[in-house]
Protein backbone atom coordinates (compact mmCIF):
# COMPACT_ATOMS: atom_id res chain seq x y z
CA UNK A 1 0.00 0.00 0.00
CA UNK A 2 1.53 3.43 -1.01
CA UNK A 3 2.62 5.79 2.07
CA UNK A 4 3.22 9.41 1.16
CA UNK A 5 6.53 10.40 2.85
CA UNK A 6 6.88 14.17 3.22
CA UNK A 7 10.86 15.16 2.74
CA UNK A 8 12.33 18.26 4.64
CA UNK A 9 14.45 20.80 2.45
CA UNK A 10 17.77 19.35 3.88
CA UNK A 11 16.85 16.05 3.04
CA UNK A 12 15.64 16.66 -0.25
CA UNK A 13 18.93 16.28 -2.33
CA UNK A 14 19.34 12.45 -1.02
CA UNK A 15 15.78 12.07 -3.15
CA UNK A 16 16.15 13.66 -6.77
CA UNK A 17 15.04 17.02 -5.67
CA UNK A 18 11.75 15.57 -4.36
CA UNK A 19 9.62 17.49 -1.57
CA UNK A 20 7.33 13.96 -1.30
CA UNK A 21 7.60 10.72 -2.71
CA UNK A 22 5.21 7.21 -2.49
CA UNK A 23 6.67 4.47 -0.57
CA UNK A 24 4.91 1.12 -0.61
CA UNK A 25 5.06 -0.52 3.28
CA UNK A 26 2.69 -1.60 5.99
CA UNK A 27 5.02 -0.40 9.13
CA UNK A 28 7.12 2.35 8.92
CA UNK A 29 9.83 0.42 9.20
CA UNK A 30 9.28 -1.36 5.79
CA UNK A 31 8.43 2.04 4.41
CA UNK A 32 12.16 3.12 5.90
CA UNK A 33 13.86 0.27 4.15
CA UNK A 34 12.23 0.75 0.85
CA UNK A 35 12.87 4.72 0.80
CA UNK A 36 16.68 4.10 2.11
CA UNK A 37 16.84 1.08 -0.88
CA UNK A 38 15.56 3.63 -3.16
CA UNK A 39 17.84 7.07 -2.10
CA UNK A 40 20.74 5.49 -0.56
CA UNK A 41 21.74 8.80 0.95
CA UNK A 42 18.80 9.56 3.04
CA UNK A 43 20.23 6.01 5.22
CA UNK A 44 22.55 7.77 7.70
CA UNK A 45 20.23 10.81 8.01
CA UNK A 46 16.86 8.74 8.85
CA UNK A 47 18.88 5.39 10.80
CA UNK A 48 21.74 4.66 13.27
CA UNK A 49 23.85 2.08 12.84
CA UNK A 50 21.79 -0.74 14.32
CA UNK A 51 18.79 0.20 11.79
CA UNK A 52 17.00 1.75 14.40
CA UNK A 53 15.19 5.20 14.21
CA UNK A 54 18.25 8.17 14.10
CA UNK A 55 17.92 9.51 17.43
CA UNK A 56 18.12 13.10 15.63
CA UNK A 57 14.88 12.66 13.46
CA UNK A 58 11.27 13.32 14.33
CA UNK A 59 8.62 11.13 12.33
CA UNK A 60 5.07 12.19 12.38
CA UNK A 61 2.29 9.57 11.25
CA UNK A 62 -0.31 11.96 10.32
CA UNK A 63 -0.14 14.29 13.40
CA UNK A 64 1.41 11.69 16.07
CA UNK A 65 4.89 11.07 16.75
CA UNK A 66 6.14 7.35 15.71
CA UNK A 67 7.91 7.45 19.28
CA UNK A 68 4.68 7.47 21.21
CA UNK A 69 3.35 4.96 18.89
CA UNK A 70 5.08 1.66 18.09
CA UNK A 71 8.10 3.05 16.77
CA UNK A 72 9.41 1.95 13.27
CA UNK A 73 7.07 -1.12 13.87
CA UNK A 74 3.83 1.82 13.72
CA UNK A 75 1.79 0.51 11.35
CA UNK A 76 0.11 1.64 8.35
CA UNK A 77 -2.32 2.31 5.98
CA UNK A 78 -3.16 3.29 2.43
CA UNK A 79 -3.14 6.79 2.49
CA UNK A 80 -0.99 7.66 5.42
CA UNK A 81 1.57 10.17 5.43
CA UNK A 82 4.90 10.02 7.10
CA UNK A 83 6.42 13.39 7.76
CA UNK A 84 9.74 13.55 8.79
CA UNK A 85 11.33 16.39 10.37
CA UNK A 86 15.19 17.36 11.69
CA UNK A 87 15.68 17.67 15.28
CA UNK A 88 15.66 21.38 16.31
CA UNK A 89 18.25 22.10 19.38
CA UNK A 90 20.21 24.87 20.27
CA UNK A 91 19.14 28.08 22.21
CA UNK A 92 21.26 30.26 24.49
Amino acid sequence: MPVEVKLPTVLRAQAEGQATVSVDGATVGDVFGALVEQYPGLRENLLDDKGGLHKFVNVYKDDDDIRYLEGLDTKLADGDVLSILPAVAGGS
